[in-house]
């Protein structure tokens, strides 16, 4: 008896939902670098105001700073790990090809390739430019030679 192909869903279902947990990773750490731009901001309209000193306003940009560099570093590697994972969903569905079956009277049977015939190679003919005649045409004769023997052709085009 034939059998045709089954996916195997819940390994399948378990890699969809690391990739949307990933998703959801990116997105926490976008709304986490938000709020650190907001809360900056907030000090620095404090510090316009001159609530606080410049010295707490540096070392608040250096601790944003710090901030800044270690969510996007969070981000970039939850994107290198959906990358990866997405590379793995791909094969896995590519896997999933399905096979052919052909229904004879004799029963549902598996459908062999034909095989292919492999065709000749045509070689392509190499074509003389009209730059290597004329160089070979002109060795030996001197510029003004060659000016007016390119003008005798140009006078025979016409």
């Amino acid at each position: 008896m034939a059998k045709a192909k089954m996916m195997n869903e819940s390994s399948f279902a378990k890699m969809v939902k690391e990739l949307n947990a990933l998703g959801e990773l990116i997105r926490t750490r976008q709304e986490e670098k938000q709020a650190v731009i907001d809360e900056f901001d907030k000090e620095r309209l404090r510090f316009r105001r001159g609530k606080i000193s410049e010295d707490t306003m540096r070392s608040s940009s250096a601790k944003a700073n710090k901030e800044f560099s270690r969510i996007n570093k969070n981000i970039r590697e939850a994107i290198s790990k959906s990358n990866k994972l997405g590379i793995r969903i791909r094969e896995f569905v590519g896997i999933q090809s399905p096979k052919s079956f052909v229904a004879k009277v004799s029963g549902v049977m598996l459908r062999t390739a034909k095989k292919k015939i492999p065709m000749k190679k045509k070689f392509a003919k190499s074509k003389i430019s009209k730059k290597s005649s004329k160089k070979k045409k002109f060795r030996g004769l001197s510029k003004k030679e060659i000016a007016m023997e390119l003008k005798q052709e140009k006078k025979l085009i016409r």
